[in-house]
């Protein structure tokens, strides 16, 4: 379904030095539109000097903005003026020492500062929370629990916790406060996007994602002997970006939306890899036995023996009906998505010694 793009006010996305954001500025600009970028710090080229040159090449314009999650009040100068915000900025990692204060507070107090900004600046009329399908399950096992046995916008993650899960956790805590703020005002509109695993190419060399260690450990030799058949499903990061801008430009967006492309598991995620890259790298080739899993897994991988039970060999089903449908996306093929990522990280020497 086609969509217009607003040009004719500024569009801030938050944490816009992120592996989603990246793809989202890069479209927005590639479109014509002003963005208002915030960041931790505007000065480190490392982190944003591709959004400038993004910006050089494209008939958009960039401005950087130094903002906070954890200070109340810091995104109002990004946001000043801006028509439309995309709310990205979340930690995605799982190895953290303090879940609460590593995850759970920025995810949480990040979209009360952020979505208490919007309140205070008339300008803005819409709104997308980069959500995820982790605030609508916490184990594949969840799957089984849903409607028809398939996770639907109508479903919220109530398996996961601080103690276990804390990242999908903290999406979840997050993405209800947003609603609850959004409920209690009728100026402004809010669509969230709750996508997959995502995966695909970066807009910088150096990308900051869990969706990269695991295609690290995928190449590395880390899974040589085989790889856990850890059922979830996958998207794009650029039809991910193209799902953001239909939910912020498209008036048919509404709601929480599903974007997800594929179910799979990291064996047949592996199995794209192949053709191309398996005579160079030591690849994955088999499933590892739940069994080993279970036994070896909080020793060797960190792999809790409940995540084991409730995921490894566990069929991941999402319905992802209505955002492809109201919002016209269509999804590039698995094995496009894996090869162009590895790929990259090849060119920029993710592997070697």
């Amino acid at each position: 379904m086609p969509y217009l793009v607003n040009t004719s006010a500024p569009v801030l996305v938050t944490g816009a030095s992120g592996y989603v954001a990246g793809w989202i500025v890069k479209k927005l600009l590639e479109r014509g539109a002003t963005v208002h970028g915030a960041v931790r710090d505007p000065k480190d080229e490392a982190k944003v000097g591709h959004l400038r040159t993004m910006a050089e090449n494209s008939p958009g314009g960039l401005k950087l903005f130094k903002a906070d999650l954890l200070e109340p009040g810091s995104y109002r100068p990004a946001m000043r003026g801006c028509a439309t915000v995309f709310h990205t900025a979340s930690p995605f990692k799982t190895d953290v020492n303090d879940p609460q204060a590593d995850l759970v507070d920025p995810a949480l107090e990040g979209t009360r500062n952020v979505l208490q900004s919007v309140n205070d600046t008339e300008t803005v009329s819409k709104v997308v929370l980069t959500s995820s399908c982790a605030a609508i399950y916490g184990d594949a096992a969840d799957c089984a629990d849903a409607p028809g046995g398939r996770l639907d916008e109508s479903v919220w993650n109530t398996t996961s916790s601080l103690d276990y899960q804390p990242y999908s956790f903290s999406k979840t805590v997050a993405e209800r406060e947003a609603w609850r703020i959004a409920d209690a005002q009728s100026r402004w509109k809010m669509v969230a996007v709750n996508p997959s695993l995502v995966i695909g190419p970066a807009t910088q060399n150096a990308p900051t994602s869990e969706s990269f260690s695991i295609m690290q450990q995928m190449g590395n030799g880390t899974m040589k002997a085989g790889a856990p058949r850890i059922g979830l499903g996958v998207v794009d990061v650029r039809d991910l970006a193209d799902a953001h801008l239909h939910a912020a430009f498209d008036p048919a967006a509404e709601g929480r939306n599903i974007i997800s492309g594929h179910e799979t598991d990291l064996v047949e995620m592996a199995k794209t890899l192949q053709p191309t890259f398996g005579s160079h790298y030591p690849l994955p080739t088999r499933a590892l036995p739940k069994s080993l899993v279970w036994l070896l897994g909080p020793m060797l991988g960190g792999l809790r023996r409940k995540f084991v039970s409730r995921n490894v060999n566990v069929k991941w089903r999402a319905d992802n009906s209505k955002a492809t449908r109201s919002l016209g996306l269509t999804y590039r093929p698995l094995d496009v998505s894996m090869n162009e990522m590895f790929g990259q990280m090849v060119k920029v020497g993710a592997f070697d010694d």
